[in-house]
């Protein structure tokens, strides 16, 4: 009895703390959502000794009496600029740094003159971003929070930790419980990392084949099953202390142009945004998610302000790009759109957790407008988060202007930091705010996030057509001469396949390895050919992966396509695998054998040699459909070490 009536002053205590964190635009009770921020939490968390004090505790969205009270007496010791900071978070690419250093200098300005309130991590060594994030938590006067993109787990910004599959390769699996899984390991080897705020799941619905820039990242096309597998990563991570985070709202996954380029745009009516894209925020809204990441793209008809290019001479330099796209009529992006923010995801879907943008410095922004406005206009639509933006002075400056010239108000600004540190207080940070050192090497990169990675990876890999029946390959032994011939769109053609080739090499297999790229020469090529001949297999390894701002995304370079060509042409006993794009096989229709392994990293290359080789099951459906070619849900099942090939899946 009482735990239940300690449960029932629980849930009074958030529901009073959610009114106090309420938006700032009033509405009629007839207008009022319903409200799904006192969702009870799904964690079990077990009794907690005297060791365990300092453990994360599972984040909800609805922040405790405790944490509104300490927020409300920080607000009102915090000038104008430091509230304003607290919405701030700039972007780190960590290396050891010398406290004298120009870097160094740079960060710890920002921290103690600019007061910002995060820092979002990008690549680097472990202990050497750890160490930094380390120093500026001691420097800041309020504590940092800590951001990092882990959509594949803590392997996708930190250096010699474990990558986990894409989420398509998950959404390949049909099982939720991995998607929880990955959550739960996500956020303790984060919280050993000092982060605190993860910017996963991605829960746009991929339906566009020629998606430049979401595609695997994606669990798939289909709506429900995308919500399915978003709220289940969304449990296992806020169950593990962080901030899980929804992205790209109200939706990524039609577009044909990549926001770190360019503006996309999505032209379809509010209809079909609820039938399609709002399916999975919705669900990840009623899953308690803490935040919900916005996107750089037009919508004309949900708003249809139009906006135009800034002087070249006055806009940032990309950041990301290798070229930028101009689109023609542009309209607001969505991350500036008060009918985006505030009408839909406020009003309409009743979120009232942190609305974080996307980073600020991105093409599909900085091509119209700078660094203040587009800041000062994210916070008009609703945002409370403005992540990485091109330039902090500047954002700080043109905020503090904005407030003193009217166009925002201070309560605006306070409306904001007051989620934000709130979050914090309930995120542990005001106890605990340093990560201990020695605690990562037993927490992070482990053999149980091995085994995960591994055991996603396995069920994941997808037999999509095998018209000549050459999988699985047993008979393919010692004396056999297989050849490898491996197209990356990137410049790693030392190491990208790696992983694939010595796995399949196992049991003293003869192997013939090439590597083309986009800077293979045409003698390279007619090479590469010559030493397939005679080969009893031929695998070519597809590395045409997502690639953000690059314009080359997502496809072959024109040698390996020209090689794949003449493979084809000629009838080679040939298996293509895509360690990337599932959607090669358009591309290449005359190709008898395809398999899809979802992405490049380590555990699907070893998952895709085993199910060659016939060493695992293949139990893999597609998430996804092939243009003109395979349905969602298509999927060769095929038993390990077996010639068996049951065609259920077609």
């Amino acid at each position: 009895m009482r735990v239940i009536l300690k449960q029932s002053l629980r849930r009074i205590a958030s529901v009073v703390a959610l009114l106090a964190l309420a938006p700032h635009a009033p509405t009629t009770r007839a207008q009022q959502p319903p409200t799904t921020s006192n969702v009870v939490s799904p964690c079990a968390e077990p009794a907690r000794d005297a060791k365990d004090k300092n453990r994360p505790r599972p984040y909800s969205r609805t922040p405790s009496r405790e944490a509104v009270r300490w927020a409300d007496a920080e607000l009102k010791r915090m000038t104008l600029d430091e509230k304003i900071g607290q919405l701030i978070s700039v972007g780190v690419n960590a290396t050891y740094e010398a406290q004298d250093s120009a870097d160094f200098l740079w960060l710890r300005r920002q921290v103690e003159q600019n007061k910002i309130g995060g820092i979002i991590l990008f690549r680097g060594p472990v202990y050497e971003s750890v160490h930094l994030v380390n120093r500026m938590q001691q420097l800041a006067r309020v504590p940092l929070m800590v951001s990092a993109d882990l959509e594949a787990g803590a392997g996708m910004r930190f250096d010699s930790t474990v990558n986990f599959p894409w989420n398509m390769a998950v959404g390949a699996t049909g099982d939720p419980g991995y998607a929880r899984r990955q959550g739960e390991v996500t956020a303790r080897e984060a919280r050993a990392l000092g982060v605190h705020h993860v910017f996963a799941p991605v829960v746009d619905v991929n339906n566009n084949a020629l998606n430049p820039v979401i595609n695997v990242r994606s669990y798939g096309e289909d709506p429900q099953e995308v919500a399915r597998m978003a709220a289940a990563f969304i449990e296992g991570a806020q169950c593990g202390g962080v901030v899980a985070t929804a992205k790209h709202f109200p939706g990524h996954g039609d577009t044909a142009t990549d926001s770190h380029r360019g503006l996309p745009v999505i032209n379809v009516p509010r209809s079909r945004l609820d039938a399609v894209e709002l399916v999975p925020f919705r669900a990840a809204i009623a899953a308690g998610v803490g935040s919900i990441m916005s996107a750089h793209i037009g919508l004309p008809q949900i708003d249809p302000t139009t906006v135009s290019p800034i002087p070249r001479a006055g806009a940032a330099r990309p950041t990301y790009a290798d070229s930028e796209v101009l689109t023609e009529n542009a309209t607001l992006p969505g991350t500036l759109s008060p009918q985006v923010l505030t009408g839909i995801l406020r009003r309409d879907l009743g979120f009232d957790g942190i609305i974080t943008t996307d980073a600020l410095d991105m093409s599909g922004l900085t091509i119209y407008f700078t660094p203040g406005e587009s800041a000062v206009r994210a916070l008009l639509a609703g945002a409370d988060l403005l992540l990485k933006p091109s330039d902090p002075d500047a954002t700080v400056r043109g905020v503090r202007e904005a407030v003193q010239s009217g166009r925002l108000t201070e309560q605006r600004i306070e409306e904001s930091a007051r989620r934000v540190l709130a979050a914090k207080y309930d995120l542990g940070l005001v106890r605990q705010r340093v990560a201990p050192l020695e605690n990562i090497d037993t927490v992070v990169g482990t053999a149980d996030s091995e085994r995960l990675a591994r055991e996603i990876a396995e069920h994941a890999v997808t037999l999509v057509r095998d018209e000549v029946h050459l999988l699985p390959a047993t008979s393919l032994g010692a004396n056999s001469r297989l050849f490898v011939l491996a197209v990356t769109n990137g410049e790693d053609r030392l190491w990208i396949a790696q992983p694939f080739v010595s796995t399949l090499a196992r049991g003293g297999r003869r192997l013939e390895v090439v590597v083309l790229d986009e800077r293979s020469s045409d003698k390279e090529v007619e090479k590469a050919l010559e030493r397939a001949k005679g080969a009893d297999l031929v695998v070519a390894a597809l590395y045409g992966r997502v690639r953000t701002g690059q314009s080359n995304s997502g496809a072959l370079p024109d040698p390996g396509k020209r090689a794949l060509d003449k493979l084809i042409d000629r009838k080679a006993p040939l298996v293509g695998i895509s360690f990337g794009n599932p959607y090669l096989l358009g591309s290449f229709t005359d190709l008898k054998t395809y398999m899809v392994a979802y992405g490049d990293m380590p555990s699907l290359q070893q998952a895709a040699a085993r199910a060659l080789s016939g060493e695992i099951a293949v139990t893999g459906r597609l998430p996804i459909t092939l243009p003109k070619l395979y349905a969602r849900g298509t999927g060769i099942q095929l038993k390990a070490q077996t010639q068996a090939r049951a065609a259920t899946g077609n």
